[in-house]
């Protein structure tokens, strides 16, 4: 009897253990750490059209990730960008996307495509506070945007995504780095 009772008990914590891992997973699009695998992460800067600016995203020393770089104007150049493509993940009742980082005083873009083949996003911009700081982006506020244009469609009203992208494009010569510890959905 002794042993049942301490099998069911250890049975118990197993489930609830695995219950807490599986909702945390749910909202997770990505958490950032030593172990992470990032090479479905891409960086696609303005040299996709003739411009100059550079820009990496790599693991630091902490596990976060760093996406740093210059942005340059010449060449009718001025954006860089990191997407990250992966399979659909279902976010219908989802109302907002929580990104914790640490920016750089500078506005950047958040972006989010439902099907990685739209050839639009939908998009916001947002600042940082150059400090650790957990920022909230509304799902229902993405406007549709295609080559810095607002199109006349409606805003983000989804029940899926395929695909979430950083970018910088800010109109000026400057260097950048924003660090992304994680990036979930609620």
């Amino acid at each position: 009897m002794k042993n049942n009772i301490l099998g069911l008990s250890v049975l118990f914590s197993i489930v609830i253990v695995a219950c807490s891992l599986t909702s945390e997973n749910m909202n997770s699009i990505f958490n950032f750490s030593q172990s992470a695998k990032i090479n479905n992460w891409k960086v696609v800067n303005d040299d996709v059209m003739g411009g100059i600016s550079s820009s990496t995203f790599e693991l630091n020393r902490d596990g976060d990730a760093e996406f740093k770089g210059t942005v340059s104007t010449a060449n009718n150049g001025g954006f860089a960008s990191v997407r990250y493509r992966f399979r659909a993940k279902d976010i219908a009742g989802k109302k907002t996307i929580s990104i914790r980082l640490k920016g750089d005083s500078k506005p950047y873009q958040f972006r989010v495509k439902s099907k990685a083949t739209d050839y639009y996003s939908y998009i916001t911009t947002f600042s940082t506070l150059g400090d650790w700081e957990t920022i909230q982006i509304n799902l229902k506020d993405l406007y549709p945007s295609f080559r810095g244009n607002k199109l006349n469609k409606e805003n983000f009203n989804e029940s899926s995504i395929e695909e979430i992208s950083f970018l910088i494009a800010n109109k000026k010569n400057e260097s950048f780095k924003l660090i992304i510890d994680k990036i979930e959905i609620n």
